[in-house]
């Protein structure tokens, strides 16, 4: 991988961090029990640091999940359509999941990244005259 991939990909694994965070915090609380399943998905995982190091500058400061929202979704928006959304998407419902299922706010945010971002990319995409 050429070092600007690299530095792509680390920015969005970055973010990944932030929407972990954003998800966890939707309903006011990070749970133990999202903080262990997050560890727990991270091991092993070639971008584990980025994430966690993401993750923890936001739990350090307290941010505002919605606002952290949506930075995520507008930094996912400018990376573009990436097949490592997918991989976003599962790892935040396992995380919501970890503590007592996912409530009304953490399903109301993982649904929002996908619903958000595809209208986003289809919004762009029409902008540049493709049907």
């Amino acid at each position: 991988m050429k070092r600007e991939e690299i530095k792509k990909t680390e920015k969005l694994y970055s973010t990944l961090g932030e929407l972990i965070y954003a998800v966890a915090k939707a309903d006011g609380l990070i749970q133990d029990t999202e903080f262990a399943k997050l560890e727990e998905l991270l091991e092993g995982h070639d971008w584990a640091e980025t994430i966690r190091w993401s993750f923890e500058y936001e739990v350090k400061h307290d941010s505002d999940a919605e606002q952290v929202f949506q930075k995520v979704i507008n930094k996912c928006e400018a990376h573009g359509p990436a097949p490592e959304f997918l991989e976003f998407i599962d790892l935040i419902n396992q995380i919501a999941e970890a503590s007592n299922g996912i409530d009304e706010q953490e399903e109301r945010v993982i649904t929002g990244f996908s619903h958000d971002l595809i209208a986003r990319f289809r919004k762009k995409i029409k902008s540049m005259g493709v049907n």
